[in-house]
């Protein structure tokens, strides 16, 4: 009895078997390729430099009696940074002033001279040359004090200057002389170096080659020009974040660097927290132009092949998974700009890269970026309380 029912119950169970085997179609998420207006943002390396540099010198020559500065702070135009002996300042002045008023009263006595000729001329009583010699030594006494008040201003120059000042705002260097040095007027070493952080430069460079694609792209209206006051410059530090204030445009450098084939380029950046320092590497994002039709998928769309060449798997219309080659252009914003390779509508496969191979037939979905985006941070936040 066993063995006539054991065909039956074999047939009772070949449906199940048969549905398990059948293979399911994965789920794959796509998104449908539209072409879009994109600023062009090309990233440049680039060098931070301060917007003023000023060396501190002596102007007059002393030995240094008091140093006024913190070392790495930031001083302001006229603060004092250092004091040389004025004691030899002050008796010059005296000095000086001793001799104009020997001078003014040389005048006064000649301008009473001068007077008696004239009259005694006016009555004839004097000859003519006399009242000439007297006016002579008039101009003379007159020029004298006008000299000699020089020599007092001067002189009270020099006492200014022995009080050395800030020349500018910024962040003022380490101390290269100390109380008890001797400095010399207009020497070549400095006492101190200040520079200027806020705002801040950043100077990048750009090969003639591409300025020159720029250009014809424009002229050709491959891409449409954006207008000065629109145009964005952006930093990204040497750790890969980007800095938060927007900087702007100032110049390109009229000429080509004959070493290297680039163009200088320079953007001004606020920086009130004093992040970015003079020297400092960093990558700098500007816009150059709109591409009025430009195509890009998500960064994660894009593979490497092992010729390292960029492609995308694309969904066809009867679901079928198809490779196809693109050529990609920069990145902003986390997607790709694809130059060559893509159309309109084409369905370009996220995510789910595991679930199929090239030729098989998937179930397209649309790939919903802000829920995306919300589980990475949420994964993100998940893994750190994990770590705590």
């Amino acid at each position: 009895m066993l063995a006539a029912m054991a065909p039956l119950l074999a047939g009772c169970d070949e449906p199940n078997v048969a549905a398990a085997a059948q293979p399911t179609e994965p789920d794959v998420s796509i998104v449908t390729v539209k072409p879009q207006a994109r600023a062009m943002v090309r990233e440049l390396p680039g060098r931070i430099a301060p917007t003023r540099v000023s060396d501190v010198r002596p102007r007059v020559s002393g030995i240094v009696v008091q140093r006024l500065f913190n070392q790495g702070s930031e001083v302001k135009a006229g603060d004092t940074l250092y004091k040389i002996d004025p004691r030899p300042f002050e008796v010059e002045v005296q000095s000086t002033e001793a001799a104009l008023a020997r001078a003014k009263a040389t005048l006064e006595q000649a301008t009473q001279h001068a007077n008696r000729i004239a009259t005694l001329t006016s009555q004839r009583a004097a000859p003519e040359a006399k009242n000439e010699e007297a006016i002579a030594s008039l101009r003379q006494a007159e020029a004298d004090v006008a000299g000699r008040k020089a020599d007092v201003a001067r002189a009270r120059l020099n006492l200014d200057y022995a009080t050395i000042r800030a020349p500018i705002d910024g962040i003022v260097g380490a101390a290269l002389v100390s109380e008890g040095a001797l400095v010399v007027q207009n020497e070549t070493a400095s006492l101190a170096t200040i520079q200027q952080l806020d705002p801040i430069y950043a100077d990048f460079t750009q090969s003639v080659t591409e300025l020159n694609h720029l250009r014809r792209a424009l002229e050709s209206g491959e891409l449409d020009r954006i207008s000065q006051d629109a145009v964005k410059v952006r930093l990204v530090l040497d750790d890969g974040a980007l800095y938060p204030q927007v900087g702007k445009l100032l110049f390109s450098d009229a000429k080509v660097d004959a070493h290297t084939g680039q163009v200088t380029l320079r953007g001004e950046f606020p920086n009130p927290k004093r992040e970015l320092l003079p020297g400092m590497y960093v990558r700098v994002q500007i816009e150059q132009g709109i591409d009025s039709d430009a195509i890009a998928v998500p960064q994660q769309a894009i593979q490497r092949n092992v010729g390292g060449g960029s492609e995308v798997f694309v969904v066809k219309d009867d679901n079928l998974v198809a490779v196809q080659p693109v050529r990609t252009g920069s990145i902003q914003d986390g997607h790709w700009l694809v130059t060559e390779g893509l159309k309109a509508g084409d369905r370009v496969v996220v995510e789910g890269f595991q679930k199929f191979a090239a030729g098989d037939k998937v179930r397209p979905q649309a790939w919903a970026e802000a829920d995306a985006s919300a589980d990475v941070a949420r994964d993100a936040k998940l893994a750190a309380q994990a770590l705590r």
